[in-house]
């Protein structure tokens, strides 16, 4: 049975994120390419349902029971991170190592946060506490600039937010 190329396995998609997509040994099927492909071309941060509707726009009968599968081996293979965001759905992005997120309880937006904070925070505990941090996962809820200034703004769908670093750092500790 000869298999035709699907339109969402996109060609213009760089060629080293498509070979390193999933993990040696793990089977790269035409699914779990489409869905790997929609996290990429939603930009990160996206649900399960964003990514079968993202799929559909092509494959109108794409099921979403296969989104979930794919999704379940690209996050083994660890292609893909699974971000729990506070509350509400998983949201799915490329892995490229650690991810620590701060996210706005208003709008849904979401920054990386570094990963030397982290790196310091986990020294912290090993020297001050003799306590050897395994796995680190931080997730801070907060307010965003934007939406401290613009009360009542809410987003459709989570965003990354801007990464700007303010001079004096705001309120005391």
């Amino acid at each position: 049975m000869t298999e035709h190329p699907h339109p969402a396995l996109r060609a213009d998609l760089p060629a080293k994120r498509g070979g390193d997509m999933l993990a040696p040994g793990m089977r790269r099927t035409a699914q779990r390419t489409m869905v790997y492909n929609a996290i990429v071309r939603l930009g990160g941060h996206c649900t399960a349902d964003e990514i079968t509707v993202e799929l559909q726009k092509t494959s109108a009968r794409f099921p979403r029971s296969t989104v979930y599968r794919s999704l379940e081996a690209l996050t083994a293979s660890g292609s893909v991170y699974a971000a729990h965001l506070g509350d509400g759905p998983t949201h799915y992005e490329l892995a490229s190592g650690d991810h620590h997120h701060a996210v706005c309880q208003l709008c849904g937006g979401v920054l990386h946060i570094e990963e030397a904070l982290v790196s310091e925070l986990e020294q912290h505990l090993e020297d001050r506490h003799r306590f050897k941090p395994v796995h680190t996962e931080v997730l801070v809820v907060g307010v965003c600039e934007t939406c401290s200034r613009t009360p009542g703004r809410k987003s459709a769908r989570r965003h990354t937010l801007e990464h700007v670093h303010h001079a004096g750092g705001g309120s005391g500790s």
